[in-house]
């Protein structure tokens, strides 16, 4: 059995009722389910929320909302883990054993299923504990710069000064879309970002992370990019 969970809490902050609220057209939430249903690879998609609100606008768009999660697990503190553990232990206790679960996030409105696919395979055809969406840096790491306390400026490895861009070795990092895992490695506790895990790599045209209202405006300005391509 495949599950989807899609974790989706109600006390966002920085953009208030931000899973609820319309992104091209839906709201932000719609996306992520119907990327999971367009799999057709599930055999339930379940969206975890501690909301009521957020509960029937999941349902209304073909998810299952079979529990409220506990308090315990909808604070700032959570952990992505955590929950689809919970979600997880719950189907286990009501008959059902999924053996693959996939987390998508619920703010992730350029998810696609070929995409989450692709990490399915991934995840069953390799010796890993998860697989996950992660996209490249557009700058080397290596040659970042920080701020100092007296208005200046200091690079964190000063040894790449003379290194040039095309010779160092490219960083990705996690795209927050989806990540796939084994049933013992969600109930385990292992580390997403281990060495038993694999990347699905994806264009960075494709990932926002949606935290703040600036990164919702440039959401807004990509997805209509994306639309007129």
């Amino acid at each position: 059995m495949k599950l989807a969970v899609i974790p989706a809490r109600g006390g966002s902050k920085r953009i208030p009722r931000k899973n609820v609220k319309t992104f091209g057209g839906k709201p932000m939430i719609a996306w992520s389910v119907q990327a999971a249903r367009d799999t057709g690879i599930f055999d339930r998609i379940v969206v975890s929320t501690d909301d009521a609100e957020i509960a029937a606008v999941a349902q209304e768009y073909g998810a299952d909302v079979p529990f409220m999660r506990p308090a315990e697990l909808s604070d700032d503190h959570s952990g992505t883990t955590a929950v689809i553990a919970h979600a997880l232990e719950w189907h286990q206790a009501n008959g059902y054993f999924p053996q693959q679960v996939c987390c998508i996030y619920a703010t992730a409105p350029f998810v696609q299923p070929d995409d989450i696919l692709r990490g399915a395979e991934i995840l069953e055809e390799s010796d890993v504990d998860f697989a996950f969406s992660v996209t490249s840096f557009a700058f080397p790491i290596q040659r970042a710069l920080k701020l100092r306390s007296d208005g200046r400026v200091e690079m964190f490895d000063a040894t790449q000064i003379q290194t040039r861009s095309q010779d160092l070795p490219a960083a990705y990092h996690d795209a927050g879309q989806f990540y796939w895992g084994t049933e013992y490695a969600w109930l385990s506790g292992a580390s997403i970002f281990g060495p038993k895990s694999a990347p699905v790599v994806l264009p960075r045209y494709r990932v926002q992370d949606i935290d703040t209202i600036e990164d919702w405006y440039h959401a807004e300005f990509l997805m209509k990019a994306l639309v007129q391509r």
